[in-house]
């Protein structure tokens, strides 16, 4: 089972592997309590922002890596994964412009992913 930083890289490597776009990992761990890594993707269409949170999903859990819980899967502008240390935010393009969620993270240590 994966945790931590090495989770956080999987989901982006998973993520890229399916043409998501932006990818961003944020070190939250002296900011929240409820992760230490937020991964940050963007779709280019409500079913590609769906699938790219499915199918992640999916190869985690057939690698032994469960999720707590998914929401927004069936709109499928902001899908939010909870896999405990890391919460995985697939947007859709616009959606993602529109709450901007990396900026109220301005200040933890933040490395850039594959895009």
């Amino acid at each position: 089972m994966l945790q931590g930083e090495e989770l956080a890289n999987r989901i982006v490597e998973l993520a890229d592997e399916l043409k998501a776009q932006d990818m961003i990992i944020l070190d939250v761990r002296d900011k929240v309590s409820y992760a230490d890594f937020l991964v940050i993707a963007s779709g280019t269409s409500d079913r590609h922002v769906q699938s790219i949170a499915e199918q992640v999903a999916k190869d985690l859990k057939d690698a032994g890596t469960r999720n707590m819980g998914i929401e927004g899967l069936k709109e499928g502008n902001w899908v939010l994964t909870d896999y405990g240390d890391v919460v995985f935010h697939v947007f859709h393009h616009f959606t993602r412009e529109v709450y901007r969620l990396e900026e109220i993270w301005q200040k933890p240590p933040k490395s850039n992913a594959q895009s």
